[in-house]
């Protein structure tokens, strides 16, 4: 058995042991960012026990709300939860897939790849601190690129993702 479908298989054996009883569909929601990886792990625990895994990609914050509600098995977010919401909603939880967010910017006349970063200064950026391209901290990390004195698009709105989105949290962290 592979480390894929041994971890599927671990996982959907809780969820079923915490529905009621070992039904042949096991329904979840919530993060969009582990669902690709949530498909071909369903499908292929689908192959191996003839038992079905939905998961609807609605995001973490609904994935929570239907996890609350008791209307699915299990749900998925991208943050972690405190220690008293799961006592309180009598919920268990456990990483299944780990990832990163990507700054990805697109500047006039800069290839790709060509701007470097340290956490202090995207920070920073995300901060507000660093309003412009060419900042003195851009700059010394970057002493060969000539960066447009053009404001970053970064600062004030680094992200727009939907209130209940659990993505936001993972970069304020």
């Amino acid at each position: 058995m592979n480390f894929a479908l041994l971890r599927s298989s671990v996982a959907v054996g809780l969820c079923a042991l915490a529905s009621a009883g070992f039904a042949q569909e096991v329904t979840g929601a919530g993060a969009t960012f582990p669902a690709p990886l949530y498909a071909k792990w369903a499908d292929a625990y689908n192959k191996s026990t003839g038992v079905r895994i939905n998961y609807q990609s609605v995001g973490s914050g609904a994935g929570l709300k239907q996890i609350r509600s008791k209307t699915v098995d299990f749900g998925a977010s991208d943050m972690p939860l405190k220690d008293d919401e799961l006592a309180k909603d009598g919920l268990v939880q456990f990483p299944t897939v780990i990832g990163g967010v990507v700054p990805v910017v697109n500047i006039a006349g800069i290839k790709p790849g060509q701007i470097k970063l340290t956490g202090a200064v995207l920070g920073d950026i995300y901060l507000g601190k660093i309003t412009k391209w060419n900042d003195a901290a851009l700059a010394a990390l970057n002493p060969a690129c000539r960066c447009p004195m053009r404001r970053s698009r970064w600062c004030g709105v680094p992200m727009a993702r939907a209130p209940a989105s659990s993505s936001p949290t993972t970069s304020r962290r």
